[in-house]
């Protein structure tokens, strides 16, 4: 099986970011981005989807981190859409619900080659910890643009803040597992009657 890996570089005058993933590794993770909280929600889908990330990045935090939460998620759909190349072969769809204490969510995603991203995640609080959640939908929006996927997230419930978006990354991780895995059936076939993806 040849290795589904790819290393991407993205540079601008508001970020310079660099990110490498492994679709078949083991959840190794290793982040130097500066945004503490979006590294702990990255560390969820290494994890989780059992997909090797190691992501540097450096820019303009002095103003505020939407620049980087925003370019991160680009940078990585970016990665994503390099290591799955033509998609043979894969699932191609992937889902989740992941719960944690009082909160539930459930991710939905499609490798479809079309974006489109439908996030419905009524937060308690404005911030956790300093970070501004409503920058996630920012996170996701990027990863679709680039990555090329149709996204369905969803908070069924919760009251934590914190829960509610670690379920959404959890769920995510999971998702995104599920979608590339190969499927020795469709070995070599695309998972499309267009025959493309």
């Amino acid at each position: 099986m040849a290795e589904r890996t790819a290393s991407v570089e993205r540079n601008t005058l508001e970020t310079q970011i660099k990110a490498s993933i492994n679709l078949d590794g083991t959840g190794k993770a290793r982040f130097a981005i500066g945004v503490p909280f979006l590294e702990h929600m990255l560390d969820q889908i290494a994890r989780h989807g059992l997909i090797d990330l190691d992501i540097e990045a450096e820019g303009d935090l002095h103003i505020d981190d939407h620049h980087m939460v925003e370019d991160v998620g680009i940078t990585l759909g970016q990665a994503f859409a390099k290591a799955l190349g033509d998609k043979k072969g894969i699932y191609r769809y992937g889902h989740a619900y992941v719960p944690l204490d009082e909160a539930l969510s459930r991710v939905v995603i499609d490798f479809s080659g079309r974006p489109g991203l439908q996030m419905h995640v009524p937060f308690t609080r404005a911030t956790v910890g300093g970070f501004d959640v409503d920058l996630f939908q920012e996170f996701f929006q990027g990863f679709v643009n680039h990555a090329q996927v149709s996204l369905h997230i969803d908070n069924l419930r919760g009251h934590n803040t914190h829960h509610q978006i670690e379920t959404v990354f959890k769920a995510f991780g999971r998702a995104l597992r599920m979608a590339v895995e190969l499927d020795e059936r469709m070995a070599g076939q695309m998972p499309s009657t267009k025959g493309c993806l």
